[in-house]
C-alpha cells in the first residue's frame, strides 16, 4: 500500500564512527580484519589507510605518476601489509607496501596477448583467498588473473556483454561472481574458468545495472546491489 514506508528509518545508534579525510566521492573500500584497518580511494586521486580500532587516518599512500584516478583498492591475503591498487582510466594495478608506501610489484595490464589490445579501464580489483592471484575486473568486459609474484597475466576471458563492474570470491577460492552492466551476475568456476550460472538480477538505469556484488562469508548466500536502487540475495 501507498501509505507504507518500504525503506528502513535510520538507527544512528548503528554508526561505529565517521572517518574524514577524502574530498570528493569515495570509489571503494577493503577491510584487513588482522590489522584492523581501512583502505579506501576516492575521487580525490588518494588512497588512505585507517585505523577503524583508533577512529583515525594512518596514511595516505604516494600518488602514482602518470597513473591517474584509483577505482579499486583490495588488501592481500596473506600479505598483512600489501594492497592490491588499480586505476581507472589508465589501466594500471600496483601491490604497494601501505607501511613504506613503496610500490611491491607493477601488474603488467599494459597490454593483453590474448586479445591483441590494450587492456581496458579497470573497476574492480580482488585478491584470491588461496592462491597468489589479483583478480581485475574491466570496462573492456574482460575479467584477467595476474601473477602476484612476477606480475605476469596468466589468463584473460571476456566475461560479459558490457563493462564488468564487481567481483567477489567465495572463502575457499572455488568460485567467483562478476556483475556487470549487462544486467547479469555469473558464478564462476575458478579452476576450469568457466561460467556455471547465470542471472539477471537487475533492471538499467541510465545505462549503469550491477554496481557491487559478494559472497556470504559463511553461508551460501550471494548478493547484489544495483542502480535500480535495489538490493538483492540470493540462495
Amino acid at each position: 500500500p501507498p501509505s507504507i514506508d518500504p525503506y528502513d528509518t535510520y538507527d544512528a545508534s548503528v554508526s561505529y564512527c565517521v572517518l574524514e579525510g577524502h574530498t570528493d566521492a569515495v570509489w571503494d573500500l577493503s577491510y584487513n580484519t588482522t590489522r584492523q584497518q581501512l583502505v579506501s580511494c576516492a575521487a580525490d586521486s588518494s588512497v588512505k589507510v585507517w585505523s577503524v580500532a583508533d577512529k583515525k587516518l594512518v596514511c595516505t599512500l604516494p600518488a602514482l605518476e602518470g597513473a591517474g584516478e584509483a577505482s579499486s583498492v583490495c588488501w592481500v591475503v596473506g600479505e598483512a601489509a600489501h594492497c592490491i591498487v588499480g586505476y581507472g582510466a589508465s589501466a594500471v594495478c600496483t601491490i604497494v607496501d601501505t607501511e613504506t608506501g613503496n610500490t611491491v610489484i607493477k601488474l603488467d595490464t599494459a597490454h593483453d596477448p590474448v586479445s591483441g589490445q590494450a587492456v581496458g579501464p579497470i573497476n574492480k580489483v580482488l585478491s584470491h583467498p588461496t592462491l597468489a592471484l589479483t583478480i581485475t575486473a574491466h570496462e573492456d568486459r574482460h575479467i584477467r588473473f595476474y601473477d602476484n609474484s612476477s606480475g605476469q597475466l596468466l589468463h584473460s576471458m571476456v566475461a560479459h556483454l558490457d563493462s564488468v563492474t564487481s567481483l567477489a570470491v567465495d572463502q575457499h577460492g572455488l568460485y567467483l561472481i562478476s556483475g556487470s552492466h549487462d544486467c547479469s551476475i555469473r558464478v564462476w568456476n575458478l579452476e576450469s574458468k568457466t561460467c556455471v550460472q547465470e542471472m539477471t538480477a537487475h533492471r538499467k538505469k541510465f545505462d549503469e545495472s550491477i554496481l557491487d556484488v559478494a559472497f556470504h562469508p559463511s553461508r551460501p548466500y550471494i548478493a547484489s546491489a544495483g542502480a535500480d536502487a535495489m538490493a538483492k540475495v540470493y540462495i
